[in-house]
């Protein structure tokens, strides 16, 4: 076997506390199958006579597979004097992981230069407060921040046990955050307890524990340099390495999402394939619910794509795969964000040095009313994949992205158990986007309450009233109200965004702007003016975000235009404009208010009725 000099940088190791040693990592991106510290999946040694028990891959950032063999293992037989020399002296003391993914996978360096940190920190962009969890399931990183002077994140090395929740060695009381349960919903259980467990496994982290729990592999590489491709249960979440990808041959036409838009031997990979398995995944198969369309033409190749010059194009980052709902509504665009967030969180990384491709089968274009929030996840464009037309394409790594209608997923027509709210997941979301945008809180404001309503300029669910109660509003000194309109022409996303994380109090109109509550501060209340018969969306989302939800009451109390007009279904209560009592509204504001100031982390809070 011909031998080839290993690189320091391709060395690297993670610590694991339950098996108690240091693993020794080789980065050899072909055979990759990753787990997180969530779990693991055993399989084979590329190319060794590792007993089964003896190796492990783990999805680390990163493509190396992670190795807990003997020193005896023939890979490391290959290795240079000089990295036997290298790993000599930092074994234990800064093995380090290597990621493809840019910012915490960036390699630490062995040496430092004096004066120069020995790791790129700024690359890693989250939130304070997200650090220490950062650091928990990215070891090397912590070990590299240990040593160096220039580490801004000292302090966080004490709270290494800090976990999100669905890591395998996370106990509950370091977890994240932990939703609070009011009262239990027979229909689903009869403990607080119990109540908490289902409500965490719908909807925080442990939804992500899951997803992690089902990973299987479908395809297992056999040598170095092979691919793989790893999913979730009903393909609703896969990761490829090396996947081959062949659009020379492809039609396109109005079809979004072509269910056989690929044939036999144009997507796949060089790696023993269980058909099978892959077959029996189809149970949900939809455009934005599932992967299985897409990959059940899946096929084992004869030939390394890459190692046999059968790619035109060949690309080097990470790159995201994602089927996208409307972008011109906000509540369904933003579907597709929180499955990206969870769908990082799978993947163990938060780089924005990965790629991301709209897979759409269509020639159409996509409008994107929201496209400033790509940034909070890539650094560049996203990729149309008719880009690629023409082409055979290789990725070296590859993630399908968790989908924004899947059964039972987050956030559209989730089921959730009654009684429950405040989820660390979307917290977090909310916390990652807004710092990832430059979105800051201005205030709050003592002895001041910032009010904002949300006007509407389009042809229905228009508050005809809507000076009276704003004059009403006005009245009441400890008030600050704004009204503005969300037109994405006359004011950007960004700014809006500023808008709505800078208020107390977010009154509108049933419809997608009151997704703007996710970006509320923790708080804030949302009003939700009139919920025209849909009582479940904006009070589910609210309970998600852990946000204070309030709706108008009484019916005989809020005065239809007229009884809608749906061009379909006739009569509808969407389709209209209303009227409210001032007396109710104001009732219903000074509720929330009162809510607002009593709020554990209301910084000016006072035990005494304000209003």
């Amino acid at each position: 076997m011909k031998t080839r000099r290993v690189r320091p940088e391709e060395i690297r190791s993670r610590n694991t506390e339950e098996e108690g040693a240091s693993c020794i990592a080789l980065k050899e991106s072909s055979a990759a199958l990753r787990l997180s510290s969530a779990g693991e999946v055993q399989t084979p040694c590329p190319g060794g006579p590792c007993k089964k028990t003896a190796c492990r891959q783990a999805y680390l950032p990163g493509p190396g597979v992670v190795l807990s063999c003997s020193s005896s293992h023939p890979l490391l037989a290959y290795a240079s004097l000089e990295v036997a020399m290298l790993m000599l002296l930092i074994l234990g003391v800064l093995l380090h992981g290597v990621s493809l993914s840019g910012q915490e996978e960036a390699s630490p360096k062995a040496d430092g230069i004096p004066g120069e940190p020995l790791f790129n920190y700024a690359s890693i962009r989250l939130p304070q407060e997200h650090i220490p969890f950062f650091l928990h399931n990215n070891r090397h990183v912590a070990t590299v921040c240990k040593k160096d002077s220039h580490c801004p994140y000292k302090k966080h090395l004490e709270n290494l046990k800090f976990c999100w929740g669905y890591e395998k060695s996370c106990k509950p009381e370091f977890r994240f955050g932990y939703p609070l349960c009011t009262y239990v919903d027979m229909g689903w259980t009869d403990t607080l307890e119990s109540a908490q467990d289902i409500f965490w496994k719908q909807a925080d982290f442990g939804y992500a524990g899951e997803r992690l729990e089902e990973l299987h592999v479908l395809c297992q590489p056999e040598e170095t340099n092979d691919s793989s491709l790893v999913c979730s249960r009903y393909l609703q979440y896969c990761r490829a390495t090396n996947l081959y990808l062949d659009l020379r041959n492809i039609k396109r036409d109005h079809d979004r999402f072509k269910e056989d838009f690929f044939q036999s031997g144009e997507i796949g990979g060089h790696c023993t394939l269980d058909i099978r398995t892959l077959m029996s995944q189809g149970q949900r198969k939809s455009p934005l619910q599932s992967w299985f369309a897409e990959l059940q033409s899946y096929t084992q190749l004869a030939f390394r794509p890459i190692e046999a010059a059968e790619c035109d194009v060949v690309i080097e980052k990470p790159t995201y795969f994602m089927k996208l709902d409307a972008g011109v509504n906000m509540y369904h665009h933003f579907c597709d964000f929180i499955n990206l967030y969870i769908t990082q969180h799978v993947n163990n990384s938060f780089s924005t040095d990965v790629y991301i491709v709209m897979w759409d089968t269509s020639s159409y274009g996509y409008g994107d009313l929201f496209s400033d929030t790509w940034r909070a996840f890539t650094d560049y464009d996203v990729i149309h994949l008719k880009t690629y037309d023409s082409k055979r394409v290789c990725f070296k790594e590859a993630i399908f992205s968790l989908l924004p209608r899947m059964r039972y997923g987050l956030f559209y027509n989730t089921p959730l158990i009654s009684g429950c709210q405040n989820t660390g997941l979307f917290r977090a979301f909310s916390q990652h986007v807004l710092h990832r945008l430059n979105i800051t809180q201005e205030g709050p404001k003592d002895g001041r309450i910032r009010v904002t309503i949300l006007a509407r300029s389009t042809e229905y669910r228009k508050i005809l009233n809507q000076n009276e109660l704003v004059n009403a509003l006005k009245t009441v000194s400890t008030l600050e109200v704004r009204i503005v309109d969300y037109k994405y022409k006359e004011l950007g996303f960004l700014d809006q965004l500023r808008i709505s994380h800078n208020t107390d109090i977010f009154i509108g109109m049933h419809g997608a702007g009151l997704t703007h509550l996710l970006f509320l501060p923790d708080w804030a209340a949302v009003f939700e003016l009139y919920n025209c018969g849909d009582e479940r969306c904006y009070l589910d989302l609210a309970r998600l975000r852990g946000i204070h939800y309030v709706t108008w009451r009484r019916q005989n109390k809020v005065f239809p235009q007229d009884k809608g007009h749906h061009p379909t279904l006739g009569e509808h209560p969407k389709f209209t404009n209303y009227s409210f009592d001032v007396e109710e509204f104001m009732y219903l504001v000074l509720q929330a208010a009162d809510h607002v100031l009593q709020h554990p982390k209301w910084p000016f809070r006072k035990k005494r009725d304000e209003l």
